[in-house]
Parts: structure tokens; sequence; C-alpha cells
């Protein structure tokens, strides 16, 4: 009896080949770090969906391209949740599917001028669609966002002030884009305006960044970040952390910040250790920033960043927005029985109420305010923005990444600080229990690092913006992902509207020819007129 035949899709070299493609961008991120392969890691998935012989054969490769990239981006989960990295990848691989169909409608050869202009708007749209919908928190957040790639150069990340993450996500794909043009095109005007297009794409960043002032000073303050180090029980980390707090006498800091996880109990429950923690603000003349991490009872666990000064607990903020399946499982009634198979959280946490910030009061009665927030949030764009429109001169993360030690996860979570502090143009800090400290300046500039294999204090000199400063960012919003939103529904329409258009034109029967002389585009579905 013979074997059965292996599944199509198996036996098509091009979409092993758009896999691979997918993951290809991935090395743009840390920890290889190759960050000016994003600016071209995308046109041999480009010229993969392209050649396809058909609008559906396109959209299979645009999510075989996707379950590439979610894998490469994901793969440190593996220890944790198993093949459920490739069922996530699949999933969300779906979302690339339009994508796909996209590309080939504009960029299969011979592309024309006409193409050429829409996709260099349309394409990095359909991107950024794709990406804005997975960055959704019910969905996971956002991770691996293309334009996390640049947070190293301070002159791309000027974009960030002008339109987010988002707009650099933009960029990047706009300059594959146009660097696929080039090559598909067999006429020389299409080329032209692709290169005219991908080199303005290049220079954009550079451009906002001369040209962006920078914000008014309000002085500066000096902030501590503790990390003692891997460590095994909630007993150790308090203790590590509080002999790597003791060598600050001679800092001076302002403010001293712990990692998350660092007190494992109710501070205020637990009178002695509140003491010991308040004696030692005392002695460094700072507030601390500490971390708890706690259940009040078997069914109520949550993380709640507290501030204490050598007179007790100055205020507080609770994690607001947890980690799928690592702090609470989506529809747990149906589905808990993953706790059996996995690691995933045995009771969901009790998540927070929003970005709030906090008052430092400094040495010498100066008050420093500070947006406080916990580990995986330091993803969200719109955090960071509550706190900084809430007068937050700083942002302050608290992270622990023990589970992913010796992965990329360490450093890529590290490196979305520099977003954040592009985006809203405050100075951020970003203190480990295990993971990586920093600390960037308001444009995103690196001004401290410490990996994850280190131990010890990071004091860092920061100056602060005054506390009415806006990027365009931070003023707008989101206007980046909606238009791109927008723009995409219009071309999704354009093909329908064609349609129904000719057939007016035509008394009913259909036609390539409007009668009023407007020629119809099979590849942008749009009328131009003749």
């Amino acid at each position: 009896m013979p074997l059965p035949r292996a599944p199509q899709a198996l036996r098509r070299p091009a979409r092993w080949g758009a896999l691979l493609a997918g993951a290809l961008p991935l090395l743009a991120f840390p920890a290889p770090n190759l960050s000016v392969l994003a600016w071209f890691a995308l046109v041999p998935g480009l010229l993969l969906i392209s050649r396809s012989p058909s609008g559906r054969e396109a959209a299979v490769r645009g999510w075989w391209l996707g379950c590439g990239y979610f894998v490469a981006a994901m793969w440190w989960l593996a220890p944790e949740i198993g093949p459920g990295v490739l069922i996530v990848a699949v999933v969300f691989g779906v979302l690339m599917a339009p994508f796909g169909a996209v590309v080939w409608r504009l960029l299969r050869p011979p592309a024309s001028v006409r193409r050429a202009l829409a996709a260099l708007v349309v394409v990095p749209s359909f991107w950024l669609v794709t990406e804005w919908i997975r960055s959704w928190q019910a969905l996971g957040g956002p991770w691996a966002v293309l334009g996390a790639s640049q947070w190293q150069h301070p002159a791309v990340l000027a974009l960030a002030a002008v339109g987010g993450v988002w707009l650099i996500s933009f960029a990047l794909v706009a300059a594959n884009t146009a660097i696929t043009i080039v090559i598909v095109s067999g006429r020389l005007a299409p080329r032209l305006v692709a290169a005219v297009a991908g080199a303005a794409v290049v220079a954009a960043g550079p451009v906002a960044f001369a040209l962006t002032p920078s914000a008014p000073s309000a002085g500066s303050a000096t902030i501590a970040l503790v990390q003692p180090g891997v460590v095994s029980n909630g007993s150790q980390i308090l203790t590590a952390t509080l002999s790597r707090n003791g060598t600050l006498s001679k800092a001076r800091p302002d403010l001293i910040v712990w990692g998350e996880s660092s007190v494992a109990f109710h501070l205020q429950a637990n009178q002695g250790r509140l003491r010991d923690i308040e004696q030692l603000a005392a002695t460094d003349h700072a507030e601390i920033l500490v971390d708890q991490d706690f259940y009040v009872n078997k069914d109520q666990h949550s993380k709640v960043a507290v501030l204490v000064g050598a007179a007790g607990i100055e205020g507080t903020y609770t994690k607001t927005r947890l980690v799928p399946f690592g702090e609470y499982i989506p529809f747990r009634s149906a589905l808990s029985w993953l706790t059996s198979i996995s690691k995933a959280a045995s009771v969901n946490m009790v998540p927070g109420h929003g970005a709030h910030p906090l008052q430092v009061t400094e040495p010498g009665g100066r008050t420093l305010t500070i947006g406080p927030l916990i580990c995986f949030e330091s993803a969200f764009p719109d955090m960071s923005r509550v706190d900084t429109d809430r007068g937050a001169q700083v942002i302050v993360y608290q992270t622990a990444d023990s589970t992913f030690e010796g992965t990329w996860a360490l450093a890529q979570h590290a490196s979305l600080g520099a977003l954040r502090a592009a985006e809203t143009g405050r100075p951020v800090v970003q203190a480990a229990l295990t993971g990586d400290s920093a600390a960037f300046d308001a444009q995103g500039r690196v001004l401290a690092w410490m990996s994850g294999s280190q131990h010890g204090v990071i004091s860092v000199r920061l100056t602060l913006p005054v506390a009415s400063s806006r990027t365009i960012y931070d003023r707008l919003g989101d206007y980046v992902p909606w238009t791109a939103m927008g723009i995409a529904v219009l071309f999704g329409f354009a093909p329908l509207a064609g349609w129904m258009r000719r057939r007016g034109h035509s008394g009913g029967k259909g036609g390539a020819v409007g009668g009023d002389g407007a020629d119809y585009d099979a590849g942008t579905g749009l009328h131009v007129p003749g």
C-alpha cells in the first residue's frame, strides 16, 4: 500500500522560504542586534510573495512569513509553554495573510509608477495594522514590534517622538518596499520613484532629530538601580538587595529603585521588615521604590510598587497590565486545565486601576515626580504616556526576568525603555531583580546598562524636563496606526467600489473601462482619469 502523499503546502519550497524569510528581521533585535538589517530584511519575503502565482497563494505565503516572524520572536517561551509557541505563531501568522495579498496586488511585476506610489503607502499600512492588532493587551501586548529594533539609534528614535514606535515600523517597511520595487520593476520611472521615496524615508529620522529642540530643563536627579542577581527565595532576595543597597551611602541618590518582586511579603503586615527599609532610607537620605509580590490570601495575588521613606510608606502603584498565562489565564473557567501541564498562573493576579505618578521628596525638600510601572508594562506606549500627561518627570520600570535567563528576552525587554523615553521625552530607568537594568535619557540614548549576568548598583544622573513639555506623539497619541487602519480599509474596499462603478457605467454588464474614460488599474483597484 503506497504511503499517503505529503500535504501540498509542505511540498512548496516558496512557502518554506517565506517561513525562513519571516525569521530574518528578528536578527535586528537584541541579542544579535544587527539593527541595520531591519531596513532591508523584509525584501526576501516581499519578493517571494510578489512572485506568487495568485493572490490566494500570496496570502498563504504571507501567513507563513508571519509564522516565521513570531516563532523567531518568541522562541525563548518554549521552556514555559512548549509546543504552544508554534500554536501562537500559527494563529498570529494568520494576521499576515492580508498583508501577503496586498503585496501581491501592488508589487507583482511589472510594477508601474501608479502601483509603486500606492505600494509605498499601503504595504507599510497593512504591516502596521497587523502589529497594532496583535499589540492589544488581550492578545498578549506588544512584543517584537519592528520599530523597536532601532532602539540604539537616537536619530531614528526621533520618529518615535513624532508618531511613536509605530512611525518607525512604518518607515522600515516603506524602505523595504522601495527596495523591492527597484528590484521587481522593469521600467526606469517606478524605480526612480521608489529610490527617491526610500531615500526620503531613511532621511526622515535624522531630519526629525535635527529639527527637534531639546526640552527645557527642570534640573537633575540621581537615581540608583539595585540589581542583586539571581537569588533562590524571597528571604534571600531581600537580604541580597539590602546588602547591595548598603553600598550607596557615598552616591547620595535622590531615589533608590529595587527590582520587581524584591519584597515577597506584605510590608504593612510585616512591620519589622518595613522598619529595616525605613532605616535604610534614613541612612541613605533617599526614598526607596521597592516591589512587593505577595498573596493577600490563596485567591488574591498582586504586585505592588511601594515608595518607602524614613517615615514609612509614601505611595503605591499596583501592576495593571498582566502577562497572559504567566499572571492570569484568560477564560480560566474553560482553560484552567493548563495549570496541570504548564507553569501557567495558579490563580489570576489582581490588576490595579491604571498608571499614576508618585511624588518623591528629594534631599533639600524638592519634589521629583516619577511614573512607576512594572515589568512587561514597558511594552505598552500608552501607560508611559499617561504618567507623562500626569506630570511624571522620569518613567521608572521594575522587572524580574529570571524565567528567561540566558535568552534574548532580557536585552529586548530592557531596550524598550529607549522607545518609551523617545516617545514621551522623559528619561527612563529600569531596575531588574534579575535581567538587564538600564537607563536612557529623554531622547532614548543609553546612559547605563547592566546585563543579567552582572549584579551591583547603577547610579545615573538624569536631566529632568519641565513637566509641561510634550512630544508630538504624546500630544496626538496613536494617530499613525489609526491612519494606517483607514488606508487599509479604503484600499480593501477599492476593488468593490471599482466593480460597482464599472457595472454602473456599462449598464450592469461589467467592463474594464468606465464610461467617463477612466482606466481601471487592476493592481490598485482604483480608477485613474484617462
